[in-house]
């Protein structure tokens, strides 16, 4: 989760997340390296009299400043295509999980298993315990084995919300009538925060989410003592 004057990213605890995580350096050193281009040329124009008629006029200079911003917009746009069709993929669900968003709460449906749903409600501050986090601990968490392809299905019964757990790279709308899905594997087991991140009401800021991800057989026993 996020620390106090974090500058950067979460970690990443998904394939997907490290992926994002390495886009968003590649694309930052792109712009570092733009925006130092730019200054120096503005510090030269500034601090020199001097001027080259010939280069000002000539067809080589049009042609380089034509095709150097294509060639990197196409540096930008391929790795993100890449990351894009990697997070639309599917394929063969070990589990699938039902997300319902409520005015003001999480539902959850283990759709494998007969009548393991439950909902999830932030715990109000009064309650916590010594530890806790103050607006993202929950009285139910949601439960998931590590190292497994898990299909997630968002949906909502009110009004727009939406599902994010930013160290996974998931964002995912929960739209009324309309079932979006997404895909979720992580590589390290723990605790992971998230909140509901599209504007739903007086009570927005009090929908957190909060996954817990655990071994195979830790998850089978916590099933058990669920149904």
């Amino acid at each position: 989760m996020a620390y106090p004057f974090q500058l950067g990213l979460q970690d990443a605890a998904s394939p997907v997340m490290e992926e994002l995580l390495q886009f968003h350096d590649h694309a930052l050193m792109i712009i570092f390296l733009i925006s130092s281009l730019v200054l120096y040329i503005i510090t030269l124009m500034l601090t020199t009299k001097l001027t080259h008629t010939s280069t000002m006029n000539a067809q080589e200079v049009e042609t380089i400043w034509t095709i150097l911003p294509a060639a990197i917009l196409i540096m930008i746009a391929l790795p993100s295509l890449r990351i894009l069709y990697m997070m639309d993929e599917i394929n063969n669900p070990s589990l699938t999980v039902k997300t319902m968003g409520h005015q003001w709460y999480w539902s959850y449906e283990y759709t494998d298993y007969e009548n393991l749903n439950f909902d999830s409600y932030m715990i109000p501050t009064p309650d916590l315990k010594p530890g806790e986090l103050r607006l993202l601990e929950v009285d139910n968490r949601m439960v998931l084995p590590l190292q497994m392809t898990i299909r997630m299905l968002v949906s909502s019964e009110d009004v727009l919300h939406s599902w994010a757990i930013p160290s996974l790279g998931l964002k995912t709308d929960a739209i009324p009538g309309r079932l979006n899905q997404t895909t979720l594997t992580s590589t390290r087991p723990g605790l992971f925060y998230g909140q509901c991140s599209e504007v739903c009401g007086s009570n927005h800021s009090f929908m957190p989410i909060v996954l817990e991800l655990v071994p195979l057989e830790n998850f089978e026993k916590w099933s058990a003592s669920m149904l």
